[in-house]
């Protein structure tokens, strides 16, 4: 109970300044891995990837106003180059390879995606250094991490463009954790675990040797079309009544009008993430 109490008034715990210290330590030592042997593309999604969530980490703990315009903006570029690179990158593999099991492979990423996001709550039951939204979050990047790496495996001849889009939701998702961590008094410290999520898991699992098969591999880009789908359609920013946009607004009475401000900045924000991936593409197509 005083681990608690003193979490709530902001004061750093001992587990909490263990995982993230322990963090960055196993970081640091799967990037000295993917170095020696090789496996550059990789390492260059995991540090954008860590890069990316603790640098929108430390910009939220410093954020005290309830403005939510930023965090819209973060989610609608997010969500939008991620859907936008999973249908472009990701599907036309698991479909190109076998139709049928690339088919089941997108549905049970998008189920499996949904069950994992319900059934992570129950985590928040656990004593555990850090909260809710920390426990979420690094049950995801550790599962994405595996996808990523599993997927480069597969094709190592994938660019970077595909594994960048696909994190780069982590600054907004940092950014939206890190502040709810510090308007709540807790630390923000616990989202390096997260951070490191990505590379911690995709670069082991790289050095694993898989079956060259298509109907391997049609599963395995099915699969991770559908949770990075899954994920980007999660990001997509939630402007309604008691929605998180709304609860992280200053605003005193919820008006239409506030939120429909808001919707607009989703709906241009989504749609330039989007361009983003696409003008990325026809760069590198050139």
């Amino acid at each position: 109970m005083e681990g608690t109490s003193a979490a709530r008034r902001g004061y750093l715990t001992d587990g909490e300044a263990i995982l993230g210290y322990a963090s960055v330590v196993a970081f640091l030592a799967v990037s000295v891995l993917a170095v020696v042997t090789g496996r550059w593309k990789l390492l260059a999604i995991a540090w954008i990837a860590f890069g990316a969530m603790a640098g929108g980490a430390l910009l939220g703990a410093r954020v005290s106003d309830r403005n939510p315009t930023r965090l819209v903006w973060g989610y609608g570029l997010a969500s939008g180059a991620m859907i936008t690179s999973a249908a472009v990158f990701l599907v036309p593999q698991a479909i190109s390879q076998h139709a049928q099991v690339g088919g089941f492979g997108i549905a049970t990423g998008v189920l499996v995606g949904y069950n994992a996001h319900t059934i992570g709550h129950r985590l928040t039951h656990l004593e555990l250094p850090m909260d809710t939204t920390a426990t979420e979050l690094a049950a995801h990047a550790l599962s994405a991490g595996l996808i990523i790496g599993i997927i480069y495996a597969a094709m190592p001849e994938l660019g970077l463009l595909l594994g960048i889009s696909i994190v780069s939701h982590k600054g907004p998702a940092g950014y939206a954790a890190a502040r709810r961590s510090t308007l709540a008094g807790q630390s923000a410290l616990p989202i390096l675990l997260p951070s490191a999520g990505v590379g911690l898991t995709s670069i082991p699992i790289a050095l694993v040797a898989l079956p060259e098969s298509a109907t391997f591999n049609a599963a395995v880009f099915g699969f991770a079309s559908g949770v990075f789908l899954h994920v980007a359609m999660d990001f997509l920013p939630s402007c309604e009544v008691g929605g998180e946009i709304d609860q992280l607004s200053d605003h005193d009475d919820h008006t239409h009008a506030a939120l429909d401000r808001m919707r607009t900045h989703a709906l241009v924000s989504t749609t330039l993430g989007g361009l983003a991936v696409f003008v990325a593409w026809l760069g590198v197509a050139a």
